[in-house]
């Protein structure tokens, strides 16, 4: 065993705790049962099989208020896997739910047996036509598809608010439409052909002009049943009309019965009714789009109303002037996105009875965008605006970074809402609609519906298309909220149907909690015409039972999750899995949601239990060792939920009072321990590589693998002893070099000036010379101890790094230019809770500048570009997107490259520091996609401004990166 192995017990929530209910048995401490684990492992490989009960536990929750523990969790990679695990289950009588992202919000992405994870393995997206066409893997993000269409001026029809994480897949499972795809823009009418797989196992490509006498000899009686189905509909005119009429306004509860009608061939009609079946006809494992045109030229509005009726009313008008968009928010939605960063912080004020509609024209071009613009003030004009705070100005703009701050605060809804919920309660999200001449009447009887049953009132919705969201909180732990919830729930439904004909789900499918309803609003005839199209498709119900059928009029009441209290900084998360995309971890161990759920079901456990030993053995690796601490899952979160502070957290609870006391002393002697380490960089390149793994990965067994960095080969030389002589006379700034450029050199191909001398070479010929201080030596950001949880060593450096840098700075008249990112987020906002009351006050007269913003911003427009690259590619790091500073580096970038290209693949490095020398699968991972984009074709130059993170990226790549700075120098030098 390791010196210093760190102990789970460390991790152990600490109060008395009573057994929740709902909490994982003690049976299933040991995970997958065999022989199902076995046979899987078996039929699959170990690395497909999920199965310890940490696994079970984080595919347990969704964003829905449901919970179920499967039995296992398997990750396939291809079609054959799929079609091995289908007949696996036919075969053992055993039944399989896919899983994508998990964003669903009726609990689709769960199930109590087999659970298919489709999202690690199955992302691509290629772009058909010129840009008209997309065909596009189901594990693919709404986001990253139409960053990649973008380029050719296209977008998706169906624009979700949780675009950021959901998957292609299950946005066509769910016929999810958002924002502005209403019935004419969603996935039923915008998919030009689908592959999927039948629970059969046999696979059917739409687009194949054979594919219907390829499935009528693979498949003869699911053809017949088809054709028979769709001879009774079309016979019957009265159901005829009725199926019409059902998708003349949002609807995706049930099956789409419209697709006999479409389709008039077996494959057709599988290619209509696929969409929004939630799963439960087959996997969808490409999907072809045709996508729409992206209209640049956009014109949106905030328009405030002095009630939520009132804004409804208001509503016909826009849709008349063309608006694409007009999205409804109460009073409470708007006061509680003030949580959300950019929303203004005077809406906290705003009057409870207060709503706000958000308003959106798109042209093509300038006369288009003018027509509309007109046609909005028109449709303004007699409206009974309010003003009620200083923000609210009710007009129309077109600047970029307004809009953008109208729609994160549209967008996060649910999360911001969801998010200032009483702790422990669950958080329901439900969603209907209703002719939008009747929306106004909707939303007042909806607010009154609410209020009888002790519900809070928070609405929003996609109001052009009569589409509404409502939430509501309660304790899924005490009976009698769970009868009110029911109560409310059978009373909504009623209302929805008998009295507004309207869709019981407009866009978010029928779910686990709409099916008991789904009779209610369809009639007898026609749902059961749905349990014999599942019995045609799946007649041995291998694939999401009662998922959207279900005979029970309590399912929905069934599996309602508990949220128990869990540390200050995650309790308000939804499990939502907005974070999810952004964290390097994602594809290697967990996901900041799964370290919130894991946390959760400790809580639910009683002290000491066999559940909650095995949890806590896999939690120290699985969340704590192999997160970044990037915080990146912070600006994905629309709340700001930093899970990589949880865990920085973690690690300091983790360290014994010896290592503190050592962390601490490395601190206060960092002069010493910085000369020595680039001592011990330089003397690497005469020892070799290979022995120097070999000794660095037995000092690692020796001691502890999250403490002794491991050796690797893309670590360049040592920098130059000393760094370069300046003045302070005349300086335009100080310049502080990070701790990592005076111990790493640049790349070893590079040839040319290191980046101090860039960085003082290119501001002395901007006319901005900057000076570097003689005493820098033995000071730091602090982010080495602030990344390993070492409070004390970081309360050291951060009190040093901030005294200095005040002196240096002559009490903060001169900005401090720091050549790091990571360096700059630490010093300008990392260090600031570590600091003693006088030292914050020095703290905010410092001015903190990276380097980027330093060059783009001062030196630039200085500067005389003598010659440019060809071609460059970017790596913006996680702290230039917390600092804001990407556009910067895209700016110096284009003054020094003819062509300027940044991944749409790019994300966090997770090299973090050291971390990627402690974990190096972690970077490995973090990084495959990114690099595979990269290494597509050939640049010219490969930049960053990051030392350790251009390390990162070297390993990943095979390519050498250095500093655009570096760059910037070369194409400015005489």
């Amino acid at each position: 065993m390791p010196l210093l192995e760190p102990k789970p017990e460390a991790l152990r929530p600490g109060a008395a705790r009573s057994a929740s209910h709902d909490r994982v048995l003690d049976g299933r401490a040991a995970g997958t049962p065999e022989p199902l684990r076995g046979e899987l492992t078996e039929l699959l490989g170990p690395e497909k099989v999920l199965w310890k009960v940490s696994d079970l536990v984080k595919y347990a929750s969704d964003a829905s208020p449901y919970r179920f523990v499967p039995q296992v969790v398997v990750v396939p990679e291809d079609i054959d896997d799929i079609s091995a695990i289908l007949s696996y289950a036919h075969g053992k009588g055993r039944e399989v739910v896919f899983r994508a992202a998990g964003t669903s919000l009726n609990g689709q992405a769960q199930g109590e047996d087999i659970l298919v994870d489709v999202r690690h393995h199955w992302t691509g997206i290629e772009v058909l036509d010129d840009g008209a066409q997309a065909r596009i893997r189901p594990g693919t993000t709404v986001m990253r598809a139409n960053a990649t269409l973008a380029r050719y001026g296209r977008l998706l029809g169906p624009d979700p608010a949780s675009a950021i994480a959901c998957t292609i897949g299950g946005v066509v499972a769910n016929n999810a439409s958002g924002m502005t795809a209403g019935t004419t823009r969603n996935s039923y009418r915008t998919v030009s052909s689908l592959t999927f797989v039948l629970p059969s196992g046999t696979i059917v490509d739409t687009a194949d002009p054979a594919a219907d006498e390829l499935l009528a000899h693979a498949e003869p009686r699911l053809c017949e049943g088809l054709m028979a189905l769709r001879a009774e509909i079309e016979a019957d005119a009265e159901l005829t009309a009725r199926i019409r009429a059902k998708y003349e306004i949002k609807n995706t509860n049930g099956y789409r019965l419209d697709a006999f009608l479409d389709g008039s061939t077996p494959v057709q009609i599988l290619r209509g009714l696929m969409v929004g079946s939630e799963g439960t006809f087959g996997f969808i494992s490409e999907v072809v789009f045709d996508t729409l045109p992206l209209d640049r030229k956009v014109s949106s509005a905030q328009l405030f109303f002095p009630s939520l009726t009132a804004a409804a009313a208001a509503v016909p008008r826009f849709n008349e002037a063309g608006a694409i968009a007009v999205e409804l928010m109460d009073g409470n939605t708007l006061r509680a996105s003030v949580s959300v960063q950019g929303v203004p912080a005077d809406w906290a004020e705003l009057p409870k009875e207060t709503a706000a509609l958000l308003v959106e024209f798109r042209a093509p071009d300038e006369p288009g965008q003018e027509a509309y613009e007109r046609a909005a003030a028109a449709a303004v004009e007699g409206l009974d605006l309010v003003a009620p705070v200083a923000s609210v100005t009710n007009e129309f703009t077109r600047e970029a970074k307004a809009i953008s701050g109208y729609w994160k605060a549209r967008k996060a809804f649910v999360t911001a809402v969801g998010g200032s919920r009483p702790s422990g309660t669950t958080l329901i999200t439900e969603d209907f609609a209703v002719p939008p001449s009747l929306l106004a009447d909707a939303c007042e009887s909806l607010l009154r519906l609410q209020a009888e049953h002790g519900f809070e009132a928070a609405v929003a919705g996609h109001a052009a298309h009569g589409n509404l969201h409502f939430l509501l909180a309660f304790d899924a732990a005490k009976p009698s909220d769970v009868d009110r919830y029911a109560a409310f729930m059978d009373d909504f439904c009623r209302l929805t149907v008998e009295r507004f004909d309207g869709s019981l789900k407009a866009e978010h499918a029928t779910g686990r909690n709409i099916a008991p309803f789904l009779e209610l609003e369809w009639g007898p005839k026609a749902t059961e015409l749905m349990w014999r199209t599942k019995q045609v498709i799946d007649p041995d119900g291998v694939l999401a039972p009662r998922i959207v059928l279900d005979r029970d009029p309590k399912a929905h009441l069934r599996g309602l999750k508990t949220i128990p209290e869990v540390e200050l900084i995650a309790d308000p998360c939804i499990e939502c899995g907005f974070c999810e995309p952004t964290c390097p971890s994602e594809d290697l161990t967990t996901t900041p949601r799964q370290r919130i759920v894991l946390r959760r079901e400790m809580m639910r456990q009683p002290n000491d239990s066999p559940v909650e030993t095995a949890l806590l053995d896999a939690y120290g690796y699985d969340a704590v060792d192999t997160c970044a601490g990037d915080s990146t899952c912070k600006l994905a979160c629309p709340v700001g939920i930093d899970t990589g502070a949880m865990m920085k957290d973690f690690r300091h609870r983790r360290h014994s009072p010896r290592e503190e006391r050592i962390a601490a002393l490395t601190a206060k002697n960092f002069k010493a321990v910085e000369a020595s380490a680039r001592l011990a960089v330089a003397a690497a390149d005469r020892i070799g590589d290979r022995l120097l793994e070999t000794v660095t990965g037995l000092a690692r067994k020796a001691v502890r693998p999250d403490l002794v960095p491991e050796w690797l080969p893309e670590i360049p030389g040592a920098a130059a002893r000393k760094l370069p002589r300046t003045s302070r006379v005349g300086a335009s700034a100080v310049y502080y070099p990070a701790c990592v450029n005076r111990i790493f050199g640049g790349p070893d191909g590079h040839r040319g000036p290191s980046l101090p001398q860039a960085v003082v070479s290119v501001s002395a010929r901007a006319g901005k010379p900057v000076w570097i201080p003689e005493d820098v030596a033995g000071t730091c950001c602090a982010t080495i101890w602030h990344s390993k949880g070492y409070d004390e060593g970081n309360a050291v450096m951060a009190n040093r790094i901030v005294e200095a840098a005040w002196g240096w700075t002559a009490g903060g008249k001169l900005p401090l230019v720091v050549d790091a990112s990571s360096c700059t987020l630490g010093i300008a906002h990392e260090v600031v809770p570590y600091l003693t009351e006088d030292n914050r006050e020095l703290h905010r007269e410092l001015t903190v500048v990276d380097s980027l913003v330093w060059a783009a911003d001062e030196l630039l427009p200085e500067l005389t570009i003598l010659r440019r690259t060809g071609s460059a590619v970017l790596h913006p790091t996680c702290s230039m997107q917390h600092l804001g500073d990407v556009e910067q580096l895209r700016t110096v970038a284009e003054a020094c490259a003819e062509e300027v290209v940044v991944p749409d693949d790019a994300g966090c490095c997770a090299f973090a520091g050291d971390r990627g020398m402690l974990h190096k699968e972690l970077t490995a991972s973090a990084t495959a996609k990114e690099a595979a984009e990269v290494n597509s074709r050939e640049y010219d130059a490969y930049l960053s401004a990051n030392r350790m993170c251009e390390i990162g990226m070297d390993r990943a790549t095979g390519r050498e990166y250095h500093s655009v700075l570096m760059e910037l120098e070369r194409a400015t030098r005489p």
